[in-house]
């Protein structure tokens, strides 16, 4: 059976990523307690390092973590570059990493 695309997003339910957004940002009082509820759980979930391709090149997400300007960024590698990039802008490979739908939970939380 499929489900209407306003059910589900990035392939996880809605309702299973506004559970991870509850569990990310329940003691936060504002934006920026929420982004680093959304670092933590990240850090603590999604499966690093992984591969992925950015403007057809392979490169390997190495780490997450929040820059100056308040972003979350996925620190991708290419042998001795390393660049940071946008975790909103990052295309996951398929299958995407365990802990994914963390990812997948911060784009709805920052839709918002």
């Amino acid at each position: 059976m499929t489900r209407p695309a306003g059910n589900r997003r990035a392939g996880y339910p809605v309702a299973e990523l506004d559970e991870l957004i509850a569990d990310a940002t329940v003691d936060a009082h504002d934006q920026d307690e929420q982004l680093v509820g959304f670092v933590t759980m990240i850090e603590e979930h999604l499966g690093l390092p992984f591969e992925t391709e950015v403007l057809g090149v392979t490169v390997t997400v190495e780490d997450v973590r929040q820059n100056p300007a308040g972003q979350l960024v996925a620190v991708c590698r290419k042998g001795r570059l390393r660049q940071p990039i946008g975790l909103l802008e990052l295309p996951l490979p398929d299958p995407p990493p365990g802990g994914a739908q963390w990812v997948a939970a911060y784009r709805r939380w920052a839709e918002r």
